[in-house]
């Protein structure tokens, strides 16, 4: 059994964004109940409540402001959801809504939660419909784009495929809209930070992603050991012959082995309450040593946070190196910055662990 989770883009699900493209949505789930039916589970992760909701208020652009995005989130989720429950129920399955949000995900309660509900649902092969809660989320909680969303839910179920069915029929060395002889990429790593360069920066006029978001979800989604594969909706059978392992699209391979669960976890903390620097030596340990962060190596702390939240490990040129759960709070850390451990004493009226962030609380970005 191979678990799958299958993400579909706004630009796919609408049609011109004035209404859902319901003959397509039942193409789709005729080729996710065919997995179920051959002994796979598949978690669905469903753009286009935003973009159905503009129909409903009588929209033809996705508008910028929050509460009339929200209204339209709102009006267009009902609509999706039950388009989705019809089209599986034809096939002999039920479908189910998740909504999530950020803070569902960086609670190591409710993220437990939320995977003991989505394994429970597809042991019942019921399909969850996974969507971002658009109609109640605000900048400073959200995912940013569904292609995060959906690797962060791969991360959660430990799926061992992502597919990211986009307008596009994959990644090309060059814009193809600058190049019309671009070549496409059909292997690639995940790790590759050379992607990002090639990635095109753009997004519809519907969604919020372009390819580089699907390129750094194959990245994150690697973390559990899943491989990604982005491909065009439209292509007949697409889900199918990803899952035969087909040449279709750009298949971004996992080379590692999977992280730990609280790895996975911690990996998926997109809003981190600050950060600290570190010193080259700090930087070295950690990277490559797979050490825990000690005051002594850190040079600055950055932003208010409290003993046992997320913070940003950067190096001097403020790349974000890692993320992790921090022993003690920002005022005590600005203390104890540069100190050795065996010398917190000094500094602390109650001393505690000798580590800023344990190698255990810790995940390499």
């Amino acid at each position: 059994m191979s678990r799958f989770v299958v993400k579909l883009g706004s630009a796919l699900l609408t049609q011109a964004g004035l209404r859902l493209n319901e003959p397509g949505i039942s193409d789709w789930t005729r080729q996710i109940s065919g997995l179920i039916k051959s002994g796979h589970q598949v978690v669905v992760v469903s753009s286009g409540a935003v973009a159905a909701g503009l129909g409903v208020l009588g929209l033809t652009h996705r508008p910028t402001d929050m509460p009339t995005l929200q209204a339209a989130a709102a009006a267009g989720q009902s609509g999706l959801a039950t388009v989705w429950e019809t089209c599986f129920r034809l096939q002999g399955f039920a479908a189910s809504q998740i909504l999530l949000t950020h803070d569902d995900l960086s609670d190591r309660g409710r993220y437990l939660n939320a995977r003991a509900t989505l394994l429970r649902l597809m042991d019942f092969d019921v399909v969850p419909v996974v969507n971002e809660n658009d109609t109640v989320v605000t900048d400073e909680i959200r995912f940013g784009d569904n292609d995060t969303l959906a690797a962060l839910v791969a991360n959660l179920i430990q799926a061992d495929t992502l597919i990211i069915l986009t307008d596009q029929q994959g990644m090309y060395r060059e814009d193809p809209r600058m190049n019309p002889n671009a070549e496409l990429l059909t292997q690639v790593n995940a790790l590759d930070r050379g992607l990002d360069a090639m990635a095109s920066g753009g997004t519809g006029s519907l969604g919020r992603g372009g390819m580089i978001t699907k390129v750094r979800a194959a990245r994150l989604a690697a973390r559990s050991g899943a491989e990604t594969v982005i491909a065009h909706g439209k292509t007949p059978d697409v889900i199918a012959r990803i899952a035969r392992r087909e040449s279709v699209g750009t298949r971004f391979n996992a080379p590692e082995a999977a992280e730990t669960a609280r790895k996975r976890w911690l990996a998926g903390h997109l809003r981190v309450k600050g950060s600290v620097t570190l010193d080259a030596g700090a930087v070295e340990a950690v990277l490559k040593g797979g050490r825990s962060v000690l005051p002594v190596g850190v040079v600055a702390v950055q932003g208010q946070f409290h003993r046992g939240e997320a913070i940003a490990v950067l190096d001097a040129a403020g790349t974000q190196l890692a993320v992790g759960l921090v022993n003690y709070d920002a005022d005590e850390a600005r203390l104890i910055q540069g100190v050795s451990s065996r010398n917190l004493a000094k500094h602390l009226s109650v001393p505690g662990e000798p580590e800023l962030i344990h190698c255990d609380n810790l995940a390499l970005r």
